[in-house]
């Protein structure tokens, strides 16, 4: 298929069109799905006193239950974007929702620490995939120059999901039917959503443009012709598509890296910022869970402005070092004052750290070949995510004997300056045009 048009101006409406109707039709329900997605993962930081008063679980209990999420998520995570690529994201992504849901709802009747422990590490395995499917979605689906505003719209769920999840959590633990507590309503209701939504993505989505009938024939064609003239380009000069050397590549470990550091933030600052709240002075439940959501409320319009500046002015590596450069200055400065200039400058962090996230991905996603992009961007996003475990275990254990956190702040501003550094490498193995795998 290839598209014939009067002139470049035509053809550069045409692709608009296609364009401004796949964001149109996509978006909404990926930012919903994420935001399920992100309910069903930490809602259980909201019961951690009913785990703990009516099924008798202690702090080791809970904290090895929540981080499991992680493991199982990380385990799963490749496996999950290879059958995706190779079932399609109508099939499998409606897969993995219903999946989620329906595990989330589970965890409502646990009694037993392993019924616990076995149900979040289900859960990680049900949810992998999702993230880096709806990334490689976009890969598949929108030029490159469209997919800078596309993510941090999609990533913006997460910062949304951050906002409702405790008054949402708070009103939903309310309910009390079927001689169920609070807390299993909720799980219940978050999950059952959850599985709702998989069935509208079922009716909603299309794997491949294809198949779209709310596309015309020249919009398809636009759409395949830039795809196909970015992919010739990717193949030529970066990774063949050989799983099997995934980690021979240089380039891919330093996107790992990077990412690692940039998640390790996020995940800080989500478990740890309640209990800087909580330090402000005497508050509520729900007046704690308001002051939380402020650094996710203004990380929106951060990752928005980011995106639109490096869509603007090019240089998505320099944008990315700038937000992780505000992350490390935010991270040092709240260790130097007290805890309300401590939260202000981890509303500034916030800003630098949740930007760096949604301006990350258009990185690996321009250097892929699209034979492996599903692959690889599940490995980046799996070594990723082990920042959820390693960041509230290094900050409990910190906290527990020093009784302080503000080693680990120092650690999250080392690795921010890190990862800046490791920004430069990234020019440089791409100015040798990649690595090449040997054929399998």
């Amino acid at each position: 298929m290839s598209i014939t048009v009067e002139n470049p101006t035509s053809a550069s409406l045409v692709l608009l069109s296609a364009v401004s109707k796949i964001k149109a039709r996509t978006l909404p329900l990926f930012v919903v799905m994420f935001i399920v997605n992100y309910l069903d993962r930490v809602n259980v930081g909201f019961i951690k006193e009913s785990l703990q008063n009516d099924l008798g679980f202690d702090s080791a209990t809970y904290g090895l239950g929540a981080g499991l999420f992680f493991i199982g998520y990380a385990v799963f995570e490749v496996p999950s974007n290879l059958l995706l690529q190779r079932l399609g994201a109508k099939i499998w992504l409606t897969r993995i929702t219903i999946t989620w849901g329906i595990i989330a709802s589970l965890l409502a009747f646990a009694k037993t620490s392993n019924q616990f422990y076995g149900l979040r590490f289900a859960l990680g395995a049900a949810e992998a995939g999702f993230f880096p499917g709806v990334i490689y979605y976009f890969t598949r689906w929108l030029p490159a120059a469209n997919r800078g505003k596309a993510l941090a719209l999609f990533l913006s769920g997460s910062a949304i999901a951050s906002i409702l999840s405790g008054p949402l959590s708070a009103v939903l633990m309310r309910i009390t039917s079927f001689g169920l507590k609070g807390w299993q309503n909720m799980l219940i209701i978050e999950g059952l959503f959850s599985v709702a939504i998989g069935v509208v993505a079922w009716f909603w989505l299309d794997s491949n443009y294809d198949d779209a009938t709310w596309l015309t024939q020249p919009e398809k064609a636009a759409l395949q012709s830039v795809l196909e003239t970015e992919q010739q380009m990717r193949a030529e000069q970066t990774v063949r598509p050989s799983t099997r050397y995934l980690l021979k590549d240089p380039q891919i470990l330093i996107y790992c890296l990077i990412y690692f550091a940039i998640q390790l933030s996020i995940y800080a600052a989500t478990f740890w910022l309640p209990t800087l709240i909580r330090k402000m002075g005497t508050l509520s439940h729900l007046q704690v869970g308001f002051l939380n959501s402020i650094p996710w409320i203004i990380s929106i319009a951060s990752m928005y402005g980011f995106a639109a500046a490096a869509a603007r002015w090019k240089r998505q590596r320099v944008w990315i070092a700038i937000a992780l450069m505000m992350a490390a200055i935010g991270m040092f400065l709240s260790t130097t004052s007290g805890p309300i200039l401590s939260f202000i400058a981890i509303c500034f962090a916030a800003l630098g750290f949740k930007s760096a996230s949604s301006l990350f991905w258009p990185l690996p996603q321009a250097y892929l070949d699209a034979r492996i992009a599903a692959a690889v961007i599940a490995l980046i996003n799996a070594v990723g995510n082990l920042g959820g475990f390693v960041a509230p275990t290094v900050f409990g254990y910190l906290e527990k004997n020093t009784g302080s956190v503000s080693g680990g702040l120092y650690g999250l501003t080392a690795t921010s300056l890190l990862a800046v550094g490791l920004l430069l490498l990234v020019r440089s193995t791409r100015s040798r045009q990649g690595f090449h795998f040997p054929q399998s």
